[in-house]
């Protein structure tokens, strides 16, 4: 079974708390699996490589980018399994990195990452008393601390 990583905290109620300087604004480091959604059913070799933006996702980085800001989606050790997922705002792409692009929204993720995350989706949840940015369908997830043994 694969896991999923919820970002707790939304964009704009970090730039409420704490100016961030501009280049790499941290908007949280999320943790604690969740069961996965089930896999699409496109192609693996489709899936090879790439990070899929959902509708969701789209519509609220354009809301809360600004100019050549982007999200930056992060695959850092911690967490109960290992890793964890870091979203961020960012300016800067640097050599190593691969930018993924929908109806001007952008992701950037670093090639060691990649690695972590490739045929996922990163999609933005709205809830009653939460919102956050998450990768869902991640093929490449085993499974999560509470996966029964």
């Amino acid at each position: 079974m694969a896991a999923t990583w919820r970002l707790s905290l939304t964009a704009a109620a970090l730039r409420a708390v704490a100016p961030w300087p501009r280049g790499s604004r941290l908007l949280a480091a999320s943790r604690g699996p969740q069961a996965l959604r089930e896999a699409s059913s496109s192609s693996p070799e489709a899936d090879e490589g790439q990070i899929h933006l959902t509708e969701s996702c789209v519509q609220r980085l354009l809301e809360i980018t600004e100019g050549s800001e982007f999200l930056r989606l992060e695959v850092e050790g911690g967490g109960c399994s290992g890793f964890q997922y870091k979203f961020s705002l960012d300016t800067v792409i640097n050599p190593d990195d691969r930018v993924f692009e929908q109806g001007g929204a952008r992701v950037v993720v670093d090639s060691d990452s990649l690695a972590f995350v490739k045929g996922a989706q990163v999609d933005f949840s709205q809830e009653l008393i939460r919102s956050s940015f998450q990768v869902l369908n991640n093929p490449q997830a085993q499974q999560g601390c509470s996966y029964p043994f």
